[in-house]
């Protein structure tokens, strides 16, 4: 009889170990500081950088060449008082770009994490690195996240500098009457591009939740904007009444109301809860479906 081992021949309960190499720890792979470095040097992020950097001084161009604007049927508005002081035009710079420009980057960002790396044929080799698909994500994740929210800090920060240099350190004018002291008005446009990144994370989830199912970036990051300009589209029909209330798009210039002399929160707070709930849930879909996901390219 042949001799069989005391590991062979004791049966072993519950689930069966999986061995992995000596030293192996999944959370240190991928790490994000490597993410961050190997997607600051792709040249769409150099690119958006760019664009960002440059709309306050093509404002400044358009204001220099066309004059100050002036209010219209006596109805004072942001645009109106733009060339007012530096925080007007970093204001001004917000509230023209907030509705649309700022869906760019984030779509961009957040759209091309999965997707790309599937249509370099990467995908798999890093899932077998091996990178667990969980780890895999929360770094793409986080680092779409942070360049996203890099690019709605320069949009103000150059906004707020050009503004300054060409207009002056002033208070910030209020269109509806009233003035805020120019450090007041900093604290408050923090508020604002803060609330503004909060907005955009259900672009952000519908984004990320399309990289995971396509191999093609363009895709991913198209229809997160698409789905965009429909949600602001069915905000603009007054007939759907209180249900817009449910759309991300109905609270996206709420924001308007933290640099009144009074500020008002409701408005912030709904919106703000209305995209968390949105974004989480299509976060949730993208890592549920993709640790599903049967990847072969």
């Amino acid at each position: 009889m042949s001799a069989i081992t005391e590991q062979e021949s004791v049966p072993t309960a519950g689930p069966r170990l999986v061995e992995t190499a000596p030293g192996y720890r999944p959370g240190r792979t991928l790490p994000l500081r490597v993410e961050a470095v190997r997607q600051l040097k792709r040249r769409r992020t150099l690119v958006m950088g760019a664009v960002m950097g440059l709309l306050p001084f093509i404002l400044l161009i358009a204001f220099a060449v066309a004059g100050s604007p002036g209010a219209e049927n006596g109805r004072v508005t942001l645009m109106d008082t733009a060339t007012a002081s530096g925080a007007n035009f970093a204001a001004t710079c917000l509230f023209v770009s907030a509705g649309f420009l700022l869906v760019i980057p984030v779509a961009l960002f957040c759209g091309d994490t999965i997707a790309s790396e599937a249509s370099w044929s990467s995908l798999r080799y890093l899932l077998a690195a091996p990178v667990p698909r969980a780890r895999l994500l929360w770094s793409k994740l986080a680092v779409a996240l942070g360049l996203s929210a890099a690019a709605m800090i320069l949009l103000p920060l150059i906004a707020f500098a050009v503004g300054t240099a060409a207009y002056g350190w002033g208070p910030l004018e209020i269109p509806t009457g009233g003035t805020l002291p120019a450090g007041t008005a900093a604290q408050r446009l923090v508020i604002v591009v803060a609330y503004v990144f909060v907005s955009q994370l259900v672009t952000a989830g519908l984004a990320f939740w399309l990289s995971t199912k396509t191999d093609a970036p363009l895709g991913a990051v198209g229809g997160a904007v698409g789905l965009t300009i429909v949600g602001n589209v069915l905000d603009a029909v007054t007939a759907l009444g209180s249900w817009r209330d449910f759309l991300p798009a109905h609270w996206q210039f709420a924001w308007a109301d933290a640099i009144q002399p009074r500020p008002e929160w409701g408005g912030m707070v709904q919106g703000a809860a209305v995209s968390v709930t949105y974004a989480v849930v299509l976060f949730a879909l993208a890592f549920r479906g993709f640790a599903r996901k049967d990847v072969v390219s």
